[in-house]
């Protein structure tokens, strides 16, 4: 994750502070609205850790093949990478 989980929290009440005076949107419950909106910003934000993890599980479970054949550990990452991130129609930074 590049945004530490303080930062995102940051981002989301500055968010939900500006929207609220620019009168875009109306809450009751600013506080509660930032904590929505800091999960789901998190949230979006871990996606690509997830996919990371995920890559690494798969080309563990090939890892004697990709020696055998003399694979780039790199480069069939970022192959399956992005197969799996085009699959899941996902935008990746």
């Amino acid at each position: 994750m590049l945004l530490s989980r303080d930062f995102v929290g940051h981002i989301a009440k500055e968010v939900v502070k500006r929207l609220v005076a620019g009168k875009m949107i109306e809450s009751k419950n600013a506080e509660n609205l930032t904590q929505q909106v800091r999960q789901v910003m998190a949230d979006e934000v871990g996606i690509e850790d997830r996919l990371n993890e995920e890559v690494r599980e798969i080309l563990s479970r090939y890892s004697e093949e990709m020696q055998r054949s003399g694979a780039s550990y790199q480069e069939m990452y970022k192959k399956v990478k992005g197969q799996l991130a085009r699959e899941r129609k996902l935008i990746l930074r």
